[in-house]
């Protein structure tokens, strides 16, 4: 059986009243945008609360359902074939077919589900769906009704064109990206940001990210890691603009002028002002990181409130209640997983104390960035204007 086209379901959207017109063409934007990576054309389009995908001559099929696959605010994917109105013989016979195409086991059972979304048909759903039934019980005796678990759920939906369709295959869900604003991703080299990035873009939010580099001490194929990993968040998120901030003379001078037990929490600090400054230029709403509780040394309550505390931004943690398994998991779903454990430090934990501290006091942090008062404020402003900008993307 070729299909022909896709009939789009999503799940939040459909709950958005008034303004539900608005997610739906969000969410087209953004399948015309995937779909522009697949061979063949498509037409997008809206009827009566539903949305086709209808292909436009031959299309690689198992590419187009890969890359909607990735589209945030898709709920399922159903593959679909159509036929004209050229009367209700002509359906049995396609449906009949349809039928031994798609399930060459047929010891299943079955249910048909008919929709006239067009009220001229002769026929009613009701009718239609027990003709229908009778007409595959007679081809395949084989087969049974089931009207409340069905193997088969077979739709039917009566349009301009009559739909058919059996098979959902999930999406990733979500909101489309752009209708929850924008946020800046502190982007580093390991688990747990990308899968930060992941999510509030799976709730429609567009991405922009920041990478903070440390040369000499982290190299280029760490930069590159990192450049990977944003196009794997590209994915999903669409193209991301990827700030790279030289981080070093920063970082040494910290190192020279602050206690080593609180190196990780000031420039952990330094890090949220610079992109804080970067997300307000750019119009983002707020920051998004990977911590978790308890993690690390930085990331105890008193260590997130610390870091907090520069910010005027709010600053969004959607791990923040989940155990590292958790996060490993979500990584390998989104396929980022391999390249996060690839064997390149990123600045942070090149300059990791021996003992951090866990349970930082705000008046002391503050008084040894004072130490900082001398040249500090001229580095930042160095790291701002030579930020290096990439446009990621997976095309």
């Amino acid at each position: 059986m070729k299909f022909t086209a896709f009939l789009i379901k999503y799940a939040e959207i459909g709950i958005k009243g008034r303004n539900r017109h608005l997610f739906e063409d969000a969410l087209i934007h953004q399948m015309k945008y995937a779909l522009k990576k697949c061979e063949g054309k498509f037409l997008i389009h809206k009827t009566q609360g539903r949305i086709y995908v209808d292909a436009e001559g031959d299309f690689d099929y198992d590419e187009a359902v890969e890359q909607l696959r990735h589209v945030f605010g898709i709920s399922g994917i159903c593959p679909v074939v159509y036929v004209e109105d050229e009367g209700f013989e002509k359906l049995c016979d396609t449906v009949v077919s349809y039928v031994a195409d798609v399930y060459p086991d047929r010891h299943k059972t079955f249910k048909v589900h008919a929709r006239r979304a067009r009220k001229n048909y002769p026929k009613e759903s009701m009718e239609i769906n027990m003709d229908l039934g009778e007409t595959l019980l007679n081809a395949y005796p084989e087969m049974r009704v089931d009207v409340h678990d069905p193997d088969i759920l077979l739709n039917i939906e009566i349009r301009e064109k009559i739909y058919i369709y059996s098979k959902t295959i999930p999406g990733p869900g979500g909101m489309p990206v752009g209708t929850g604003g924008k946020a800046m991703l502190l982007l580093s080299g390991g688990i747990d940001s990308p899968v930060a990035g992941y999510m509030i873009a799976k709730r429609g939010v567009k991405i922009d990210a920041v990478y903070f580099h440390a040369p000499p001490y982290t190299s280029e194929r760490a930069k590159q890691k990192v450049v990977d990993l944003a196009r794997i968040v590209s994915r999903y998120a669409g193209p991301i603009y990827l700030h790279v901030i030289n981080f070093t003379d920063i970082q040494l001078y910290i190192y020279e002028k602050c206690p080593h037990e609180e190196l990780t929490i000031i420039m952990r600090r330094y890090m949220m002002r610079i992109a804080e400054h970067i997300a307000k230029e750019t119009e983002c709403l707020g920051l998004i990181t990977g911590e978790s509780i308890g993690q690390v040394a930085s990331q105890t309550m008193n260590s997130l409130m610390a870091t907090n505390e520069v910010c005027e931004l709010p600053v969004y943690r959607p791990l923040i209640g989940f155990d590292k398994q958790e996060i490993v998991e979500v990584s390998e779903k989104i396929g980022a997983f391999e390249t996060s454990i690839q064997p390149f430090e990123d600045c942070c934990t090149i300059f990791v104390a021996k003992h951090p501290v866990t349970k930082p006091n705000l008046n002391v942090i503050r008084r040894h960035e004072r130490n900082l008062d001398e040249k500090i404020e001229e580095l930042v402003k160095t790291a701002l204007e030579t930020d290096e900008l990439i446009v990621v993307s997976d095309f």
